[in-house]
């Protein structure tokens, strides 16, 4: 016993279009992956950054706009 040839065909083409889903879920997986790792690499780059401005000037809160910045008091 046999599917009828259109029965056939709708599987088939059914079973590519969730090999082409999975495939593209895959390479979002992977680019998410090195999307994950190059934020960490520049959180680790500003967190270097901080120190070393908090050597130069001390602690400090920097206004991203224009540069400015104002001390921050420990209370």
């Amino acid at each position: 016993m046999k599917l009828e040839e259109k029965e056939l065909q709708t599987l088939k083409e059914q079973e590519t279009k969730k090999n082409v889903i999975l495939r593209d879920l895959g390479i979002l997986e992977t680019q998410k992956h090195s999307l994950l790792h190059a934020y960490a690499a520049i959180q680790e780059q500003q967190e270097g950054t901080k120190k070393e401005l908090e050597e130069k000037y001390g602690k400090i809160s920097v206004n991203l706009e224009d540069g400015s910045y104002e001390e921050v008091k420990d209370e």
